[in-house]
Formats: structure tokens, sequence, C-alpha cells
């Protein structure tokens, strides 16, 4: 039951009662309130067999407590949530009952916890959230999250080795699924690095809605991937690597074009984007976009290719999470266990801070969540932790959702986003990319005075020779599969055999022409062609070279 202690003459707080009463933080206990923490402990089988005096409870909320106050060791992370309550009976227990008391709970309850609390923030209505009717998310991964150097880490997560020799310490691969609009997260999964960002992504591939278009880096352009967000109803753009060769199955009035990539039928957007600063500094690069949006008409290529650049806001959640919340700090823990619970301990702490933001935003009818500022929330929230404010709702305002943090979000909005650029370098001297500057950007941020699209519309169909390539696009050879396509297509009725293609394409020799032979069986397999006899192939009617819409 809430009981009411006056600490001093102007201020009164109302918290848990008695050994409950330090369970609490602040005012990010109303988005975490008591019954939510009450509900994943049953859940997961962590509440207290029976009650004494760190019940379980709050030890969930010490745990939070350990991501809000990162630079500060356990025991005095328990003095700043109780440094509010002069005048109650609270407990002082030691370092030894504290690590007994996180040992007690697991991480279970704070995954389950996150679970609760992890997805989309923003209502429809909010700026810069939605692209048309679909809410943009995008996926990536962060593996510059470090744990102390430990004989159990290193079991675990193992250590890279950079070109001074190995790293300092293991490194936790940090996957991802953010609403690009808010930076909120609707799901994560963490572990060694070795499985590679796809394999992660793949497991939060099934948090995907109709309602979403996924934006994505280049890899996860894979046709597995694709096919698993594509089966979610989800739309997606996501960027594609430079040695992907398409085939061209249509040319659209845009410039983009109709291709195939396992079994699904999608639209090719090649451009080439030059900034301009204002010191006169230009930087270009060229960028080749899948996507599931096939009209051209109400889904043009410069609008993909200008929404494409929402897909960094996932950096700056890994930025507030990775340098503001944990001011670049090495995780706490000694071993994968209390690893995992920090970690979903940090993630429920985040989300909780960007749902007070969003909050906040929403209040003021067309202000834009890009201009809450993560460090003024975070700072306001250890304020009311350390006073124990807010803790649950003021009784004469019992419907204010903005509140002490939501309040100074507000009074320091930052100033709209200015569209600047400048080197992507890493500070980090046994960093590869430490003075990595390949493009010549600069090495401060300069303002962008100029950004020009050029879609580059792929040359008709024709065989692979050495010298093609797509007109103004970076040199490469077409794929065989377009040569292949090309020659079927004319005559599309005709069953092709294997040999017959082989000769048209110059392809001779026993082992050349097996490979071949191997070649046209996968595609047939992936759907572009269908194979009408032993060695005979016939274009799949999904492939067809069609006009364009």
């Amino acid at each position: 039951m809430p009981k009411c202690a006056t600490v001093d003459v102007t201020r009164a707080v109302t918290v848990a009662d008695g050994v409950f009463a330090p369970g609490h933080l602040g005012e990010l206990t109303q988005v975490l309130p008591f019954e939510l923490v009450d509900a994943v402990l049953e859940e997961t089988g962590a509440t207290q067999r029976r009650l004494r005096d760190l019940p379980s409870r709050v030890g969930v909320y010490f745990l939070l407590g350990l991501g809000l106050f990162e630079q500060v060791g356990a025991r005095l992370v328990w003095d700043k949530l109780v440094a509010g309550l002069a005048g109650l009976p609270v407990v002082s227990p030691s370092e030894k009952a504290l690590r007994d008391l996180r040992r007690r709970i697991g991480a279970a309850p704070l995954r389950a916890l996150f679970e609760v609390v992890a997805g989309p923030l923003a209502q429809p209505h909010t700026p810069g959230v939605r692209y048309r009717g679909w809410r943009t998310v995008a996926f990536d991964g962060c593996s510059s999250l470090r744990v102390p150097d430990e004989e159990r880490n290193r079991g675990w997560l193992g250590k890279f080795r950079s070109r001074f020799g190995m790293a300092g310490y293991p490194t936790l691969m940090l996957m991802t699924l953010v609403e690009t609009g808010t930076r909120g997260l609707l799901g994560a999964a963490f572990g060694p690095s070795k499985p590679g960002e796809l394999a992660y992504a793949l497991r939060l591939v099934h948090l995907l809605r109709p309602d979403m278009l996924l934006l994505t880096d280049r890899g996860f352009d894979g046709g597995e991937f694709l096919e698993a967000a594509a089966a979610t109803g989800a739309q997606f753009l996501a960027r594609s690597k430079s040695t992907r060769r398409p085939p061209i199955l249509a040319v659209l009035p845009d410039g983009s074009y109709l291709t195939q990539v396992h079994r699904l039928r999608l639209r090719v957007i090649e451009a080439k984007v030059t900034m301009t600063g204002a010191d006169g500094s230009a930087v270009s690069d060229h960028y080749r976009l899948l996507t599931t949006l096939l009209d051209h008409r109400t889904d043009p290529a410069g609008a993909l290719i200008s929404l494409y650049h929402e897909r960094w806001e996932i950096e700056s959640a890994y930025f507030a999470l990775r340098h503001t919340l944990l001011r670049g700090r090495v995780l706490r823990s000694k071993d994968p266990a209390g690893i995992e619970q920090e970690m979903w301990a940090l993630l429920v702490l985040y989300q909780a801070i960007r749902t007070v933001m969003v909050t906040a935003v929403e209040s003021r009818p067309g202000t834009d969540p890009d201009r809450a500022g993560f460090t003024i929330a975070l700072e306001a929230a250890r304020d009311s932790a350390t006073t124990a404010t807010g803790v649950l709702p003021p009784i004469d305002k019992p419907t204010d959702l903005v509140g002490h943090i939501g309040g100074a979000v507000l009074a320091g909005l930052l100033p709209a986003r200015r569209t600047r650029f400048s080197a992507r370098i890493v500070k980090s001297g046994i960093s590869r990319y430490h003075s990595w500057n390949a493009d010549g950007r600069p090495p401060t941020s300069v303002n962008i005075t100029a950004i020009d699209v050029v879609v580059h519309q792929p040359g008709p169909h024709q065989p692979a020779t050495p010298g093609h390539k797509h007109t103004g696009f970076p040199a490469q050879k077409p794929g065989r599969i377009t040569a292949v396509l090309t020659i079927m297509q004319s005559a599309p009725d005709r069953p092709w055999r294997v040999l017959d293609l082989a000769n048209s394409l110059g392809i001779a020799g026993a082992k050349p022409v097996n490979s071949f032979r191997t070649q046209m069986s996968q595609w047939a397999r992936a759907g572009l062609l269908t194979k009408t006899a032993p060695g005979t192939y016939a274009i799949a009617s999904t492939t067809a070279l069609t006009a364009a819409p």
C-alpha cells in the first residue's frame, strides 16, 4: 500500500509501504508501475518465498537503478534510491546482500519486462514517424558494447583481433528493431558476434507488421531475410551490395526497374547522391535500393531515396544507449548470466525514458520527436529518482502526462535538425576506422547547402561483356541471369536446352558447361526459371519481361 511520509516542511513523497519503499525509479515508476513488476516476477517465478528486507520487487528497481546511475557502484546506487526517503525506516544492505539479490532475481523478469514495454511509441499523427501509411522501422547491429575481461565472459563472447593485436575487452553484439521516428525499441536480441547481424535479425523479423516499412543497410539484402520480412506483410526499402547483379525485368519511367530476388518481385533504384557543403566540399556515393514498393507513380524513386536517410536514426538510438546512458563504460557483470540481466535492464530503462519523451512531445501537436533531448530526459530522470519525485501520479493531477521529466524535455527542446555531414571515423586508436576517410569528408561538421540525386536508368538488355556497365554507376559485369533471360525472352514459349544457351553465351568446355547446368538448376529452385524436362528450361511466369506498368 502507498504510504505518505513528510520529509520536510515543503515536500512530501509517496512510495510503497514498509520494506517495499526503496523499490522505485522516481517518475519512471509510472511507466514501470508496481503492478507490472509484480506481474512479471510472478510470471517468471522470481517472487520471494518469504518477505525479507530485500523483496524481489525492490531488486528489479535496483537493477534498473544500476543502469540509471552507471557511473557509481552498487552500494552508492542503493543510496541514491533511498536518498529521498528520509524519515522512513529503510535497510542499509551490504554489497554482498545486493549481489545475492541480483542472483536471486535472474534475467528472466527483466526480459519479460522488456517484452511488455517494447513496441511502437508514437501515435499515427506524430510528425516524422510514417511514410504514407507505413510506420518506418529499421534493423541494425551494435558490436561496440564491451564487457569485463573475465574468463567466463571470454569463453562466451570471445575477443576480436585488431590491427595492433587482441582487443582489450570482449564485445557483445546487440541487434534491435527500432521505430525510426522516435528511436523507441520494438525488439532486441544480443549475444556473441560470431553468428553475425543477419542471424540475430532473423530472430526479430516476426515483430514486423503489415503497417510497417522496414529500412535496412547492405548487410540485410540476403534473399532469405528479405523473404522472411516480406512474409510478415511489411514493406521494405533495403540497400543492396554493389556486388549484387539483379536481372532487369522491366524498366520504369522514373529510371528504376523491376527484378526478382529468390521468389520476390522487387523494384531496384540505382542513384548517385552528391552533397555539397557550405565550405565548398562535395561528397558523393552510389546507392542501389531494393524495395517491395513497385509502383513508381505512388512511390517515385526520388522520394524513396530521400526516405532511406531515416535508417540512420537507429544509429542515434545506439549513441544514446552506448554513450549517453552508459557513457562509453564497460558493463558491470563478470559472468554471462549477469551480462544478460544487465542488458535487459538497460534496454528496459532506455525504453522507459523514450516513452516519457514521446509522451511529452505529443502533448504539443506538430512537434517532431527528433527535438526531444535524451540527455535532458536522462538527467531529469536521475533527479526524480534521487528525490523520489513522482513515484505515483499526483492525486490533484491524475491525468498529468508530462510530469517533471517531460517538463524538462519540453523546456529544452532542441532546434530543428540541420542537414550536416562530416568524416566517419571511430575515436579509438586500435580501430581500423580511426583515421579512415576514404571519401574525403571534412573533419568537422559542415552544413549541407545542396543535395543532388541522379537516378541511373539501366541500359538495354544485353549479354554480359567485360566492358558493359550501367550508365553512371560503378563499373560491373551484369549478371549471367540477365543475359540468359534476354536470350530466352526472344522465344518465350520455347523450351530452352542448357547446351543451346551455353552456345549462345559462348560457354565451352565440359567443366564450364557443367557449372552452367548447376546455375540453371539453382535459378529454377529460386523460381526464376521453370524446368520442363531434364536439361531443358523455360521462363517462369513471374519472371517474364513485361512492359512497365
